[in-house]
């Protein structure tokens, strides 16, 4: 499969938020590699890696934010 880059609207606010949703987004198979963007006001996550997007959604989504797909 190959690895791609997907971006999605959050409520990740902060430093504390992000290293909240850590464990979620390090221990999802299929990422690479993540980050919120927190000065856009937008929140944008970016993901790269092999995981869906229902997948990302689902993990941070259990972690208590919102998330939706950036088009």
């Amino acid at each position: 499969m190959t690895a791609t880059l997907k971006s999605f609207q959050t409520n990740i606010n902060c430093g504390s938020c992000v290293r909240s949703i850590s464990p979620f987004l390090d221990e999802l198979d299929g990422v690479t590699i993540w980050r919120v963007d927190v000065e856009d006001d937008r929140k944008v996550l970016t993901v790269e890696g092999t995981a869906s997007d229902a997948e990302i959604i689902r993990v941070v989504e259990d972690a208590g934010y919102d998330i939706r797909p950036l088009n």
